[in-house]
């Protein structure tokens, strides 16, 4: 049961991490009169994750929109997120219909501007308290639930009671750990690097994603006419690929079809990587205590779908317990329409990318779904929604859509025999 409201809390919920999820989280469960804690390990306000995408997919355009951060994402040079993907069977080009809408965006945009950029947003909010230099290092539990968590300062340690604990901290989640939240881990059979660019001109001026079968690699425009470049080999090319990690990077990338310019242009950054980073899924509640981001679930980073998860985990929660974070509900039923929300729309797109990250090659659906989008415009912007992760994956392979894809080849064929 939800914890009597004779028990005296610091706060409403504290939050433990102030990136993407945890400050979106913060922000709009003050915005619904919640009074948060919003705690983060390092003291630096600037702080900023390095090893990323850099870029929130259309899925989370709604939840930047509704914490009104799009003013200012346009105004620090985010760059919409157009894209296009080559495959065996030639590019896919994602285009609006001729009189239909523009194809659903959000932005690429730097972590160095993203996250001091939100960080400082929710400083500002009305009911958001920012504590950074705070370190989890345990949680306050009473019969069986979380009701508040201790944080290392420069002064010591401190309790701090809330009746909700969030999760915000990342795939290494120092709260799932401590509250003993079972993880369920997929390994990732790619190792990758990136680097950032300047002067690096994009076929159309967007994005480019590179599907290799098993090897895949990105580049994305960024602001300030920064470019994220990434390579995700498979791991068999590890060993030989250490040896010489600069001259392997761009060796890789000037082998890439229609490759980008890479000797002609700036490196601006180190070329930073991981040779392993599993795919891992928790259970996203407990009593007393939310997991949100990469706390609950975190993706392929092949995707770039990090940051639009985050964004939408953090807003899911906050619609879910905003009411009951402040007494005024059940907070354990809260929590369970939270899970299932999460559950439900997370869960397919999780297992399809835990299948990828096996680094086999497209198996019959995927075949027929990319090369008939390599074909055909009505199923590129099909394939763009789901990339999107506007919908998912039923949605995505539902029998209208394969009798599409599988009438395009057939099409194909034909038009290819007719024309030796």
């Amino acid at each position: 049961m939800t914890r009597p409201e004779s028990a005296v809390y610091d706060y409403d919920v504290v939050i433990s991490g102030a990136s993407l999820a945890g400050c979106a989280a913060a922000i709009l469960l003050a915005r619904r009169g919640v009074r948060v804690a919003l705690l983060e390990r390092r003291s630096d306000p600037e702080a900023y994750k390095q090893l990323c995408t850099h870029s929130v997919t259309a899925n989370a355009y709604p939840v930047l929109d509704e914490l009104g951060l799009v003013p200012a994402l346009e105004k620090a040079g985010a760059v919409r997120n157009e894209a296009r993907w080559y495959t065996r069977w030639g590019w896919i080009e994602p285009r609006a219909a001729p009189a239909g809408p523009e194809l659903p965006y959000a932005y690429n945009i730097r972590r160095s501007v993203l996250d001091p950029l939100i960080r400082s947003h929710a400083a500002g909010t009305p009911g958001v308290e920012l504590l950074l230099g705070r370190r989890v290092t345990g949680l306050v539990r009473d019969g069986g639930r979380t009701v508040g968590v201790r944080a290392s300062t420069a002064q010591g340690e401190r309790e701090i009671r809330a009746r909700l604990v969030v999760g915000a901290d990342g795939k290494d989640s120092a709260v799932a750990k401590c509250a003993e939240v079972p993880a369920r881990v997929y390994e990732n059979t790619r190792f990758g690097y990136l680097a950032h660019f300047r002067g690096l001109p994009l076929h159309g001026g967007i994005g480019q994603t590179w599907f290799l079968e098993p090897d895949m690699a990105y580049a994305f425009p960024n602001d300030d006419g920064v470019t994220v470049l990434a390579v995700l080999p498979d791991k068999k090319k590890l060993p030989a690929f250490r040896e010489d990690l600069e001259g392997s990077f761009f060796a890789f990338v000037r082998a890439l079809p229609e490759a980008p310019p890479i000797d002609s242009a700036e490196r601006i950054t180190k070329i930073i990587g991981t040779v392993n980073y599993p795919l891992h899924s928790r259970k996203p509640t407990a009593p007393g205590l939310a997991l949100i981001g990469d706390a609950a679930l975190t993706g392929d980073p092949l995707w770039g779908v990090g940051c639009g998860w985050a964004l939408q985990s953090a807003r899911w929660l906050a619609e879910a317990v905003a009411p009951a974070a402040t007494g005024r509900g059940d907070l354990d039923r809260s929590l369970a329409t939270y899970e299932r929300r999460h559950q439900r729309r997370l869960r397919g797109h999780q297992y399809l990318g835990a299948d990828f990250a096996k680094g086999r090659p497209f198996n019959p659906l995927e075949r027929l779904m990319f090369s008939a989008a390599a074909r055909d415009e009505s199923v590129a912007r099909h394939m763009h929604l789901f990339a999107s992760r506007l919908i998912g994956p039923a949605r995505f392979l539902n029998p209208a859509a394969l009798a599409k894809a599988a009438a395009v080849n057939i099409r194909h064929r034909r038009a290819v025999a007719d024309n030796p």
